[in-house]
C-alpha cells in the first residue's frame, strides 16, 4: 500500500515542471490526483496517469480567478467525494530590470499567480477538508526570496518570500481543524523554466549553461522534479503528521554559507 493511498490530492500548475514531477510521486504512492493547470496539457497528463494504471482528472482553470478556481473544489468532490491534499504549486518567473522594464505588470503578474493563485486555491479548498476532518497543505515557495536573490528576481523574490509568511499564517489559523500547513523551498531543479534560462544564458550550447550552475550547487548537480515530489509527498502523508508551519530547503546545499577549513 502506498503511503498516500486512498488520498485525494489535488495539484496546481501540474502540467510541467515541478507539479508534474510532483504529481507523478502522488499517483505512484496512490493518491487520487486533481491536476490543475491553464492550458490543455494537464488534460494530457492527467490521461498518461490513467493509461499508467493510476486514477487522475485533470482541470484546466486560471489560479488567480476565484471562480475558476471553484472548479477545482467541485471536480474532486464529484470525482472523488473529497479532498485530503493540497498543493499549491502554480508560478510564474519572469527576470526584468527593475527601473528600465515595466515592473509594473511583472509585479502584478507575480503576486497574482503566486500569492493571490495559492490564497484563492487555499480559500476555495479548506472547507473541504474541515468537513473532511482534516488535511495537509503543501506549498511551493523557493530559496529565492525568502533566503537568496539575484538580480532581476525583485518580483518573483517577493511573491515566493510572501509564500512563506502564507505559510506560517495559514499553519497557525487551521492547526485547531487538523489541517498542516507546510512549504517546500527548491533550489535548482531541471525544469523547462531553468532549461530556457539556460538557453537564453548560451544559445549556442546551453547545456554548458546548465553544467555551470550544477558546477556552483555543493552536489554538484540539479533536482530532479521528482524529488522535489517526494517531498511533498512526505508532507502530504500520515509520516509527517506533527510538521506544521514549516519550510523545508530542498536545494543541494546550495544556500550554505562559505566557509574555510580549519587551519587555513
Amino acid at each position: 500500500m502506498g503511503k498516500l493511498e486512498g488520498k485525494v490530492a489535488v495539484i496546481t500548475g501540474a502540467s510541467k515542471g515541478i507539479g508534474e514531477g510532483i504529481a507523478k510521486v502522488y499517483a505512484k504512492y496512490g493518491a487520487k490526483c486533481v491536476l490543475a493547470a491553464r492550458g490543455p496539457k494537464v488534460l494530457e497528463l492527467a490521461e498518461q496517469l490513467r493509461n499508467e494504471g493510476y486514477e487522475a482528472t485533470g482541470v484546466q482553470v486560471d489560479v488567480s480567478d476565484y471562480k475558476s478556481v471553484e472548479r477545482i473544489v467541485e471536480t474532486a468532490e464529484k470525482t472523488y467525494g473529497k479532498i485530503d491534499v493540497l498543493v499549491c504549486n502554480a508560478g510564474v518567473c519572469v527576470l526584468e530590470d527593475f527601473l528600465e522594464d515595466d515592473t509594473f505588470e511583472n509585479r502584478d503578474l507575480h503576486l497574482d499567480i503566486n500569492v493571490k493563485g495559492a490564497w484563492n486555491v487555499a480559500k476555495a479548498v479548506i472547507p473541504s477538508m474541515i468537513a473532511n476532518g482534516g488535511g495537509a497543505i503543501v506549498v511551493t515557495s523557493s530559496v529565492t526570496g525568502d533566503m537568496v536573490a539575484d538580480p532581476g528576481e525583485v518580483a518573483y523574490a517577493t511573491s515566493k518570500a510572501a509564500l512563506v509568511g502564507f505559510t506560517k499564517a495559514l499553519a497557525r489559523e487551521f492547526a485547531d481543524k487538523n489541517i498542516r500547513v507546510n512549504a517546500i523551498c527548491p533550489g535548482y531543479v531541471r525544469t523547462p523554466l531553468v532549461e530556457g534560462m539556460a538557453k537564453q544564458s548560451d544559445p549556442e550550447n546551453p547545456e554548458r549553461a546548465i553544467q555551470a550552475i550544477a558546477d556552483a550547487v555543493p552536489l554538484k548537480r540539479l533536482a530532479d522534479p521528482e524529488e522535489v515530489g517526494e517531498l511533498a509527498a512526505f508532507l502530504g502523508c500520515y509520516e509527517s503528521s506533527y510538521i506544521t508551519g514549516t519550510q523545508i530547503v530542498i536545494d543541494g546545499g546550495s544556500t550554505l554559507p562559505e566557509t574555510t577549513s580549519m587551519g587555513q
